[in-house]
């Protein structure tokens, strides 16, 4: 039987204990599928995981809110919520690292995954996020379809795993 979104459970660590292998086969699978999050080729599982070691402080101390999407034992999806720290900059957060396996995508996965992390901001007071992806993309076809507001778009703005550089599209949403 196939995977649906109902299959999926939608959780919030406090911390990365026992995740961080999980979730570097996560980022490693997106960077081999071509996505753009910030890495390049070659980029495995180990080095995966060891950028998700660099961020735990920032999940143990909340300024980055991280859920992840649990299909069985298996994490298929994460989305993080960063906070912006600043006095005046207390009533918005970014959207980063959306990602879904690449063997469980197309199944609304993503689009429950936004929407609860669009729920963990309104409950820690925030009313505007933000977010880039590349433009084109399969991620800025489903944030332009779920409503999000287009700002721009920068030329050869970052680079694809395989090092071509890219546009990437601004977004915005008020909650």
């Amino acid at each position: 039987m196939p995977t649906t979104a109902d299959d999926i459970v939608i959780e919030q660590p406090r911390s990365l204990d026992g995740l961080t292998d999980a979730l570097g086969n996560l980022l490693a699978d997106a960077v081999d599928g071509g996505a753009s999050v910030g890495f390049v080729a070659p980029f495995g599982a180990r080095e995966a995981a060891d950028w998700w070691r660099s961020v735990s402080a920032d999940i143990e101390t909340r300024n980055v809110l991280l859920l992840v999407a649990r299909l069985g034992d298996r994490i298929v999806g994460t989305v993080q919520l960063r906070l912006a720290p600043l006095p005046n900059a207390r009533h918005r957060a970014e959207v980063a690292k959306l990602l879904v396996h690449r063997d469980v995508r197309r199944r609304g996965i993503a689009r429950r995954l936004l929407a609860a992390i669009e729920n963990v901001a309104r409950r820690e007071g925030r009313t505007l996020l933000v977010l880039d992806t590349i433009s084109g993309s399969e991620a800025d076809l489903l944030y332009r379809a779920l409503g999000w507001t287009t700002v721009g778009s920068v030329p050869n703005y970052a680079a694809m795993p395989d090092g071509a550089l890219a546009p990437t599209t601004y977004f915005y949403r008020e909650l």
